[in-house]
């Protein structure tokens, strides 16, 4: 059974995606959060940045792990305070491309974008949506084509419906087939995940990865 249990981890991370990931931009719903983390596990991405600038929403982080049903042990995530700090943290991390879901004149649709380049994915807060700080450290924006009278998704459905295009483009390139990171990367990855799995097994809660810069 162990032996299973390894072998389906090493196959999940030869999987996982180098250069494919996620920014929350203050997201206060715990549900929504957890619903993009199981997104996140499903088409492969290993880890998301979430920013938190208003008061109070890191304790929303802490509602969404419980909400993930049981993503979180297979996405590292980290934690900003800064707009600034995360967004250069990404940059510095090698995501060379940063899209922000915001409708605007010079937006592109979702199908214009390559999610086979080294991309990063904004998505703002429910209200207020991307912050113009957030806005200017990115590449440009794109929506969701629509055609119905309310022209608005849910931002855990409109990030499932991008990152399965994503998928989408991913799977056509043979992403998923031919690992996308190293031997080094994939067994400092498995490294996390068999500890996580350990404690899960002696019935701990998973370790925290959050990074608070």
């Amino acid at each position: 059974m162990l032996l299973k249990r390894e072998e389906k981890i090493k196959e999940l991370i030869r999987k996982r995606q180098s250069h494919f990931t996620v920014i929350l931009e203050n997201v206060k719903d715990p549900h929504n959060i957890g619903a993009v983390m199981r997104t996140c596990d499903a088409v492969g991405i290993r880890e998301i940045f979430l920013i938190y600038t208003r008061s109070g929403s890191e304790s929303n982080f802490v509602l969404g792990k419980r909400a993930s049903s049981g993503a979180r042990k297979w996405v590292d995530v980290y934690e900003f305070d800064s707009v600034k700090t995360g967004m250069e943290h990404i940059r510095e991390k090698g995501y060379e491309q940063i899209w922000a879901t915001k409708i605007m004149t010079n937006s592109k649709g979702l199908y214009e974008l390559d999610f086979t380049q080294k991309i990063a994915l904004l998505f703002g807060n429910e209200q207020h949506g991307v912050s113009d700080e957030a806005l200017s450290y990115t590449d440009g924006n794109f929506i969701i084509p629509q055609v119905g009278m309310v022209q608005s998704l849910n931002i855990s459905v409109a990030c499932a419906v991008t990152l399965y295009e994503g998928f989408r483009q991913r799977m056509l390139k043979g992403f998923y087939e031919n690992p996308t990171m190293d031997a080094a990367q994939q067994d400092s990855i498995y490294d996390r995940y068999a500890q996580r799995e350990l404690l899960r097994v002696k019935g701990k809660n998973s370790i925290k990865m959050s990074n608070k810069t």
